[in-house]
């Protein structure tokens, strides 16, 4: 479950679960006393509690943990715990694709960043249909459905309520760009095409969840260049 609470990964992960230490600026136990200034780089929580996620949610919510670069929580009872995360929220679901044609990667630049088209469920609506169509829409494009990425989820605030939006991605095939086109009443300004390492340059800026989606499509395409080839 990849979570972002204020654009920061909040990664939980089962005690049993295989980490390295080493690669954490920070290792600490869940009953350790500290403060939001000891967050600081990647940091690592060990038994992880419902009791202490409340409290690190609170302080993500309230503080500029401008410093912290992600939260890995490990917890004996992951399943509960991430119930229990669910519960502080109002849950969303949207859906949305990077959309690829001859080795490139299609980005939109909406509300000052570089994004990925996506947009929010109709009722009832069924998650791979919502997602071709709200690329689409917001590209004027034509698209075939492709593999599925990694889910995201992200918090935000709207009317009051605190939500927890989950969005569902896909790897999209262009089959038409002839009218592309920006959805401007979605706030969207440019839709480009851009090599791998021009979307890897407009991600640093970017959003952390659009950042994951996008570096593990990029990762794939390097793992497996035949097969990256061929659906060019």
């Amino acid at each position: 479950m990849n979570v972002f609470i204020n654009d920061i990964p909040l990664i939980i992960k089962k005690t049993s679960d295989k980490v390295y230490k080493h690669k954490y600026d920070l290792v600490l136990a869940a009953d350790t006393e500290f403060t939001s200034k000891d967050l600081v780089g990647d940091v690592l929580v060990r038994d992880a509690t419902p009791a202490f996620l409340d409290r690190v949610l609170r302080l993500m919510e309230v503080k500029k943990l401008k410093k912290l670069d992600s939260l890995t929580l490990l917890a004996k009872k992951k399943k509960y715990l991430i119930l229990h995360l669910k519960d502080q929220f109002k849950i969303a679901k949207a859906a949305g694709g990077l959309v690829v044609k001859n080795g490139q990667v299609l980005m939109i630049y909406r509300l000052g960043k570089w994004d990925l088209p996506k947009g929010k469920l109709e009722r009832n609506e069924e998650v791979t249909l919502g997602a071709v169509r709200e690329v689409e829409e917001e590209c004027n494009i034509k698209v075939e459905l492709g593999e599925k990425l990694p889910s995201t989820w992200h918090s935000y605030a709207y009317k009051g309520n605190k939500m927890l939006k989950k969005t569902s991605w896909y790897v999209m095939r262009c089959l038409d760009d002839s009218v592309m086109r920006p959805q401007t009443e979605e706030y969207i300004e440019e839709v480009r095409w851009m090599s791998p390492q021009e979307a890897l340059t407009h991600i640093e800026d970017s959003y952390a969840s659009i950042a994951l989606v996008v570096r593990h499509h990029l990762r794939s395409m390097v793992s497996q260049p035949t097969k990256a080839t061929s659906a060019d």
